[in-house]
Parts: C-alpha cells; structure tokens; sequence
C-alpha cells in the first residue's frame, strides 16, 4: 500500500445562514410587530487525532472538504439550525500547516485531541433584533457571515522509528530487506532507492518497530547535490539513527572519508538533527579480510571520535542484525516508558522535533531558492521549478510489511 506522509487539502467552514425578515400575521391580531429569526452559524472544520490510523493516504484522494452551512431564519423568531461541523480523523502526530501563510496550526499528539482548523461564519440577524420603540417595523437584517477557507499541508509526525542515513550504496536497503519484510530495489549502483522505504521490524510477538530507508547521501547534498535533502526531513521524527558505512566501497573510495562526509552533510542540513541519537553501523563485514577487519573498524571509530554503540553486521548475510533490532527495541521501549512517567522529558522531545522541522523546511527553502536562481536564465526554465516543487520531494513513500 502507499503510505503518504504529507497531504495537501482544502477545507472550507460552513457559511451562515442569514437573517429572516418577518411580520407576525394573523387573524385578529393587527400589525403584530416582526418576528424574523437569526439564522444558524455555519459548521466548522476540525482535526481528530485518531490513533487506529496510521496514513493520510485518504486525503491525497479526496482533497476537498466542507462543512455545512447554518440555515436561514424564519418567521414567528424560529432560529436557523446551526450546520454541523466537519470532523476528519487524521493519525496521531499529524501536523497542520497553513499553506498560504505558512503557520503551523497545530500538532495532535495524543488520541481524542481536536484541532479548530476552520472557523464556520456567525449568523445573521433577523429583523426582530432591529426592533425599538422609534423603529417598530425594522426591516433590517444582516446575512450570514462567510466560513473560512484554508489551503492546508497535513504531515504525519513519525514517519519511523529508526532512520538511515549514509552514502549511496552503503547497504541500507540490504539491511532493510534483511530485518523486515520490506523488498527494496538492491544493485550495485548508486541511487538505487529513488525514494523511502519503509519496513516493519518484528523482535518478538507484539514487538515491533518501523524503520525507514532514504536515498543515499553524497557530498553536497546539503547545497541540493543528489536525492538525499529532499527526504533528510522524513528522519526528523525518528527516535534512533542508524549511520551505515561500507567497510568495502566497491569504488575503491576511504570508509573514513565517507563517514565524515555524512557527518558533514548531516550538521550542514540541521544541527538539532545532527545531535540526534545516533548508533554506527559498519556494513559489508564479509568482503573485508579477517586480519584488516579490526583496524578498519577503528579507524573509522577513532575518526568520527565516535561514542556511541556500535555495531558490525554483513547485511546481505542478516549476520549481526538480530542483535542490532533487539538492541533497537529495547532502547525504544526505554525511551517512551521514560517519556510516559516525565512530562518534562516528553515536552523537550516535542520541541526537538519541532526544531528539526523548522530547520529542516528552512533549509530545504534556502537550496530551492537557489536552485531558481541559477537556472532562471535558462531558457528550459519553466514558470514552477519541477525540480523543487514541494509535493516532488515530499513523494509517496511505499510502506510494506
């Protein structure tokens, strides 16, 4: 199935109903003074966080949504019904932003929590309201009032749990394939994954975690060289990183080199992301030889000055990768029962999150710009940027168990 982890809608909030011009008529009660009712406020549209879904694939489809609009007033002051207001479920740890202004409205963080995303319009008054003793037969009213419209970019908050990161060719959708049942394209070329990948780890029976794999990163991706920003985002979410170096690149290039590189990229897209936990796994232990494997493995170490774990797998092979998504899972089971008794700790990871989304949007903005910059004298230059056009790099994902 497609999981899409962004969706563009249109909402529009119920429109007033106007007000009722009204005379009470009837026999022998002469100029029975007006009677015109109110009319009903228009619905609005709100935000449902719901925890049984886990895609906004519903909404790519259907991107248009309104609610009803409040009904007129009548006669004998009967008020018009208001119009019901429009709920969409939406999974839990959607964000809301405003396309046109670019405000985030809103994240749902916990099951049952509703988001106002579109305000219904107020009613309109009947002539009764008009009424005094020096206008006894007003024949004011006033119409309903519109309901607001928003053009809304809808983000699911956690893609993954575990992201990876390294170059292309790494071994990433090797790893993937061997820990889920994920089947991404695998060859011995560069950019073989052209866009995420998504799997489910299963450790034990109702133990599991998805883990994400993104086009591979070169030197540069961080001024728009290559795949990679365009979907460094989707790693904003994810607990743990998983830094994949290939202890034998089949062009000959230095582990070393490779490793900082990514480094380099990684702090030059976002520093907050760049901070993030993040464990080093050295891919491709199987085509290196036994007596070069240790000072290869340290050299890298020493290198990144690494101090977190590190792990030493042949993907192809699945050697090492049970220990690897046991570790995982525990250490995610850790950090949300630490998360659940502390409030303070939960709330530091929500802003962390948010950071890494705004420099992330930030960054992403800066290369596109000057992406149209430099091409803007090319004649193949078209009006829109394809190349950067935001529901481009922000692509379906394929999410498979």
């Amino acid at each position: 199935m497609k999981f899409v982890d962004e969706a563009p809608i249109k909402v529009q909030a119920g429109n007033g109903g106007k007000g009722c011009c009204s005379f009470w008529r009837e026999k022998f009660i002469a100029k029975g003074g007006p009677d015109g009712g109110d009319g009903g406020d228009g619905g609005s549209v709100y935000l449902l966080a719901d925890d049984s879904l886990n895609t906004l694939v519903d909404y790519r489809f259907q991107p248009n949504h309104q609610a009803q609009s409040g009904e007129a007033g009548r006669g004998r002051n009967c008020t018009g019904a208001k119009g019901e207001d429009l709920i969409l479920k939406v999974p839990v740890g959607t964000t809301a932003i405003d396309v046109d202004t670019g405000e985030t409205l809103g994240d749902l963080l916990e099951p049952g929590q509703k988001l106002l995303v579109a305000q219904g319009g107020f009613h309109g008054i009947g002539n009764t309201r008009f009424k005094s003793s020096t206008n006894r037969a007003p024949r004011q009213t006033t119409p309903g009032y519109p309901g607001e419209f928003r053009n809304l970019k809808l983000e699911l908050k956690v893609l993954a749990d575990v992201g990876m990161l390294g170059l292309p060719n790494a071994g990433k959708s090797t790893f993937i394939r061997a820990v889920s049942a994920a089947k991404p394209k695998v060859a011995n070329y560069p950019f073989t994954t052209l866009v995420p990948n998504l799997g489910v780890v299963k450790v034990q029976k109702y133990r599991s975690f998805v883990i994400a794999d993104i086009p591979g990163l070169i030197e540069g991706a961080s001024e728009g060289a290559g795949l990679g920003i365009r979907f460094l985002k989707h790693l904003t979410r994810c607990r743990v990183l998983l830094h994949l170096v290939d202890l034998a690149p089949f062009d000959g290039s230095d582990p070393v080199q490779n490793a900082l590189a990514i480094e380099r990229e990684l702090k030059s897209f976002s520093p907050t992301l760049a901070g993030r936990e993040r464990w080093l796994v050295l891919n491709k232990t199987d085509l290196v030889p036994a007596a070069e494997l240790e000072e290869r493995c340290q050299s890298i170490v020493s290198a990144l000055g690494w101090q977190g774990p590190v792990f030493r797998v042949a993907a192809i092979r699945g050697e090492g990768t049970d220990v690897l998504s046991g570790q995982l899972m525990e250490y995610l089971e850790e950090v949300k029962h630490r998360e659940e008794i502390d409030a303070d700790l939960f709330e530091a990871e929500q802003e962390a999150q948010r950071q890494m989304q705004r420099e992330a949007r930030d960054r992403i903005e800066e290369v596109r710009l000057a992406q149209r910059a430099k091409r803007k004298g090319e004649e193949e230059y078209a009006e829109d940027d394809e190349d950067w056009d935001d529901d481009e790099y922000d692509v379906d994902v394929e999410y498979r168990r």
